[in-house]
């Protein structure tokens, strides 16, 4: 669809989907998802002030219409329509666009990368985790003219997820930050993860792009094949960071790495990484009245969960269940707890109906409110605590009890 109608000549665009957060003037997109529909909000989004709606909902654009007041435009998909408006705007913006993907560490990498870059550039990049199929278009489309460089973040749980996402945002270089066992029941296996995970790299080949790629790992040799890529190594930690885990050097030296390749050199780059502070519970160390914890509670898979253990130094582990793992379920948690045994590790609480199969001697609950009524009984006080899951555990629940 040419939609130079409503972007040719400007600098900014306005496009939500969200009729309870629209900002006069803003373009209302109306998607559907398994317990909404958007359609049945678009009437109320034009009489809030939104400027155009497009519905994809023949009953609804006729209602619209007969109305006489409004505007609104009948698409097939709605979906569709926000992701083909991303790209158009993306291409009349037309700067370079560093797209981020990877098993492990790409908020994280994205975050730093961001801090890094904004000495430098004005940046634009993904807030927060919106990094998915209206996610990474929204994204785009809040691109302006003074933006002067972007970076997309782009997440995956099934194969042709970054195939769909990278022919949106069209970056022009990329990065993979790793491929771990993460979503195996999407992927079907690690190789699955591979394959899906090396779309931006295939999207950068055919595109005359380039990545930036650590030299030390042999997966991402073996998916970037002959693609161009700039080189770094998984290094060492610096000193005086915020960052909590050895596994964040490679996240760091990632963002040095592409923070020279577009003139942010070294020093100005370590010092920009050093004032960053994690937020969102990644890679937190918070000292409370009562124990220092380590607050990784965001995203949890075989291979974070592994790098997470690896690197702590203390003596007490709370650690969620890791989920969308299909048939590899059983066998990923009894690995983990097969490294606590080895750890002899002092005390450890598990959350999750998944460890009740594997030969955990641990306490486990079958969800985060059981445990934080075992933790008012059983107060947990000087110990340096490693708190790991995913979202879906919500573990941060345990925070105002240690």
């Amino acid at each position: 669809m040419d939609w130079s109608f409503l972007i040719e000549g400007k600098d900014a665009i306005c496009v939500s989907t969200d009729s309870r957060n629209l900002p006069a003037g803003c373009i209302f997109v109306a998607l559907k998802g398994e317990t909404f529909d958007g359609n049945t909000f678009a009437q109320k989004a034009l009489e809030q002030g939104a400027s155009l709606a497009i519905v994809d909902d023949e009953q609804m654009y006729s209602a619209i219409q007969a109305a006489g007041e409004y505007s609104a435009l009948l698409v097939e998909n709605s979906l569709i329509a926000l992701q083909d408006l991303a790209r158009a705007w993306r291409r009349q913006w037309g700067k370079q666009i560093i797209g981020i993907t990877g098993t492990n560490g790409k908020t994280t990498t994205k975050e730093l990368l961001a801090a890094v870059l904004s000495t430098k550039y004005r940046m634009h990049y993904t807030q927060g985790n919106l990094n998915n199929s209206i996610g990474v278009p929204l994204t785009l489309l809040q691109l302006t003219a003074e933006h002067e460089l972007a970076i997309v973040e782009m997440g995956a749980s099934h194969p042709g997820d970054i195939k769909e996402l990278v022919e949106v945002a069209e970056p022009t270089c990329g990065l993979i930050t790793n491929v771990g066992k993460a979503h195996l029941q999407g992927f079907g296996s690690f190789e699955g993860v591979m394959r899906t995970k090396a779309e931006l790299y295939d999207y950068l080949r055919q595109h005359d792009g380039f990545c930036f790629r650590n030299t030390d790992n042999p997966y991402l040799a073996e998916m970037a094949g002959d693609l161009r890529s700039i080189a770094y190594t998984t290094g060492t930690m610096p000193e005086g960071t915020h960052l909590v885990g050895a596994y964040n050097s490679e996240n760091i030296q990632a963002a040095l790495c592409v923070g020279e390749y577009f003139g942010v050199n070294r020093e100005t780059g370590l010092e920009a990484i050093r004032t960053y502070v994690p937020s969102n519970n990644r890679s937190q160390r918070t000292v409370t009245d009562s124990n220092t914890l380590i607050v990784d509670a965001y995203n949890a898979n075989p291979t974070s969960m592994q790098a997470a253990i690896n690197a702590f130094k203390g003596d007490t582990y709370i650690l969620g269940a890791m989920r969308e793992l299909g048939e590899y379920s059983h066998t990923e948690h009894q690995n983990i707890v097969n490294m606590l045994l080895e750890r002899k590790a002092d005390t450890v609480l598990l959350v999750g109906d998944e460890y009740r199969d594997t030969t955990a001697p641990y306490p486990i609950f079958a969800n985060v409110d059981e445990l934080c009524e075992y933790l008012q009984q059983h107060p947990i006080s000087g110990c340096t605590i490693l708190i790991k899951g995913s979202r879906s555990n919500k573990l941060e629940k345990v925070l105002p009890l240690l």
